[in-house]
């Protein structure tokens, strides 16, 4: 096969762009990986803060949980789990 230099800068060409795209999304990926570390610092912030105030943060987030689920699917499990406490006598 004899030697094309048009090919040759072709794939030059298109192989920079896909690192270029590459590095791209590597950067913005861990530009958010910061950004959710920064966000979870915060997050235990304000739950030391919660707990030095007395509040059991247990608790927290287990409301927080509850708070994104549906209501019926919430209230299913309640009744559930009322049906087999009482099933065991607790």
């Amino acid at each position: 096969m004899k030697p094309d230099p048009e090919f040759d800068a072709a794939k030059d060409k298109a192989y920079r762009v896909t690192a270029d795209e590459l590095r791209s999304f590597i950067e913005r990926l861990e530009r958010l990986d910061a950004e959710k570390n920064e966000l979870t610092e915060h997050q235990k912030a304000v739950m030391a803060e919660a707990k030095a105030r007395g509040y059991d943060t247990k608790v927290m987030r287990k409301v927080i949980a509850l708070r994104k689920r549906d209501k019926d699917d919430i209230a299913e499990e309640q009744a559930v789990l009322e049906l087999y406490t009482e099933a065991l006598g607790m």
